[in-house]
């Protein structure tokens, strides 16, 4: 992942906040009020804070805390799913945008604020993730966490509810999708509770649902531009059959044979007289699978298919 500068803050260094100038309150009562209940924009960060306490407290018993536990918190606001991790978890690591939000959170004890943007920065070591995930993060969010190491216990993670539902969508519903099967090669996701739009202030336009993700333990030997590669051609045309995503669709079986041909140079092996297409025929047809439809093909189906054209000197 690429690095990136950000700025640590410890509970002891308050003078921040102070020191920005769009912070600065125009009156001493504007001041205090900001204070006893800060109500920031947060539109340009893409934030929604969660204000219901039912629904933040839900949040945290479901990730089963440890007192032992390390927890990174991405998005926390003005910290409202923050004081109550900090009651069970040992240290807390939040990764904040808005500096505004940052110096209200130095107000926490027992807990560590890093200022950036969570895509771009190096994690620290962490047991268990929690999020209310800025809409606009969510899927590179999901993958960056999914390739940290060493792996986390499990992730509580907020997300836009029809993201969330594709998240979790089995084969053969109207959900699996690239995104399902690219998630699930890698982790166990189950839907823990649907969040309705006013629980957030401000609210936002759609519903939202929180889910569970437990990454694989130890996770499948398999490079992900690969299985990413596949599923990006298979899903591109996910109700046709498996042969017209590779045959019909624009450019598909120039790339697969291009990248066969220096498969090939690469390890000495001659392509004269070898057809192609033909190949990749026989890749289907072994396994059964030229009329097979990618929304109905479950992750072990696709890793087999993917198998097959790696035995065949086929990459992605």
């Amino acid at each position: 992942m690429p690095r990136a500068v950000s700025e640590r803050i410890t509970s002891a260094r308050t003078q921040a906040a102070a020191a920005s100038p769009r912070s600065a309150p125009h009156t001493q009562q504007n001041s205090s009020a900001t204070t006893k209940n800060p109500i920031f924009n947060t539109d340009r960060f893409g934030q929604h804070i969660l204000k219901n306490p039912l629904v933040a407290q839900g949040i945290v018993d479901k990730a089963n805390l440890k007192p032992t536990d390390v927890v990174l918190e991405v998005g926390p606001g003005t910290g409202n799913l923050t004081v109550r991790i900090l009651e069970k978890a040992k240290r807390v690591t939040v990764v904040e945008m808005d500096p505004r939000m940052g110096a209200e959170l130095t107000k926490r004890r027992k807990l560590e604020i890093v200022l950036g943007d969570v895509i771009k920065t190096d994690l620290p070591y962490f047991d268990v993730v929690i999020s209310n995930t800025p809409y606009q993060i969510s899927s590179p969010l999901v993958f960056k966490l999914l390739s940290h190491r060493p792996l986390f216990r499990c992730a509580i993670l907020m997300f836009q509810r029809e993201f969330a539902m594709r998240l979790v969508a089995r084969p053969g519903s109207p959900l699996w999708g690239r995104l399902s099967a690219n998630v699930q090669l890698y982790a166990k996701v189950d839907h823990i509770m649907k969040v309705a739009r006013g629980s957030f202030r401000p609210p936002p336009n759609v519903d939202s649902s929180v889910v569970r993700i437990v990454p694989l333990n130890p996770p499948p030997p398999i490079r992900f531009e690969e299985f990413d590669g596949l599923t990006r051609i298979v899903f591109s045309r996910r109700n046709k059959v498996l042969r017209a995503c590779f045959f019909s669709a624009r450019g598909v079986l120039d790339m697969m044979e291009a990248n066969w041909k220096t498969y090939c140079a690469e390890h000495g092996l001659s392509v004269e007289g070898v057809s192609f297409p033909d190949k990749v025929d026989n890749v289907l047809q072994r396994l059964g699978m030229s009329d097979a439809r990618a929304a109905k093909l479950d992750v072990d189906e696709l890793l087999a298919l993917l198998s097959a054209f790696h035995d065949e000197g086929i990459h992605f």
